[in-house]
């Protein structure tokens, strides 16, 4: 039985060696292991680092693309490539904890198992905002998808290959892979850790890559939003013939609309319908943009050199 352990690599040249020598330690008596590191257009010498392990172990593999794709087209690439029975998916920068594999590889071959997958119990050491941010994230996706994702859930999961194969079937440009875990199903055992400090480097994700990725989790798997800005347009609506049916009994009372409702009034209807209709064409624009993208039928990602014959 063949492990692959397929690890996204964006500006780690610090924590490539850190990650090798955790893996061998604690894999390094697996007797069929390869690892697939996939750099996604690093601009420092993490693909020089990589390639140096690949020059004195047979089993480092490498992808390096032709420029930053973002990690869900590195973790695509990574399970498109890998050949392993079994298929891990873990970030390189160590808060994956590699000792947790032993124990998620035998929930795969005792317990029946189609995937273990890890999630996260706290966010000690991260930003207040961030932290409360990506709590609500999982109350609203959950209660908008027709999939259910687990609070805290991580890439972070050792899956069979039959997994793998359901996953690479969906091959869709703007990829939300929490939600394709979920929506392939399978049979699947969760494993709470506690955060993990990364031990060199910096976190690439920031505040506003959070935000565009909840964006494109809610749209991807969801439509719901579209109900809604009809539902918003149907409320307005009946706000607006309100006030109207207002103005025209005000008039025939008071002789006069002008002495009833002012300048102030007629702009705040303004605005409020001129809003809602922004927001709503802002919703139906997100939707139309990705239609228009994916019907371009362009590459997830391009490769620019690999040792992966």
């Amino acid at each position: 039985m063949k492990l692959s352990l397929i690890i996204p690599c964006y500006n780690e040249e610090e924590t490539i060696d850190l990650m090798y020598r955790e893996v061998i330690r604690v894999l390094g008596e697996y007797e069929e292991l390869e690892m697939v590191f996939v750099n996604d257009g690093s601009r420092d010498n993490t693909l020089n680092e990589i390639v140096k392990l690949a020059e004195n172990d047979k089993r480092v593999k490498y992808i390096s693309f032709s420029r930053n794709f973002g990690k869900e087209a590195a973790m695509y690439a990574g399970m498109k490539h890998s050949k392993g029975d079994y298929i891990c998916i873990l970030d390189s920068d160590l808060q994956h904890p590699p000792s947790m594999i032993p124990d998620m590889i035998k929930a795969l071959d005792d317990e029946g198992y189609d995937v273990a997958a890890a999630r996260r119990t706290d966010r000690s050491g991260e930003a207040a905002f961030k932290s409360f941010f990506s709590r609500k994230f999982y109350n609203v996706i959950n209660k908008l998808a027709d999939v259910k994702i687990e609070e805290g859930a991580q890439d972070f999961r050792v899956m069979k290959r039959k997994v793998v194969n359901s996953i690479l079937t969906m091959s869709e440009y703007f990829r939300f892979s929490k939600g394709i875990f979920s929506w392939v199903g399978f049979k699947t055992k969760w494993f709470p850790h506690e955060n993990v400090d990364r031990p060199a480097g910096k976190s690439k994700f920031n505040t506003f890559k959070l935000f565009k990725y909840a964006i494109d989790g809610i749209i991807s798997f969801s439509v719901v939003p579209l109900r809604m800005s009809l539902i918003f347009g149907i409320i307005v609506s009946l706000l607006g013939y309100i006030y109207g049916i207002n103005i025209i009994i005000a008039t025939i009372v008071t002789k006069s609309a002008g002495t009833a409702f002012g300048y102030p009034s007629l702009m705040s209807g303004l605005l409020i319908i001129g809003g809602t209709i922004l927001i709503c064409l802002g919703i139906l624009g997100e939707y139309v943009s990705r239609i228009y993208i994916e019907s371009k039928k362009r590459p997830i990602f391009i490769v620019d050199e690999t040792n992966i014959i």
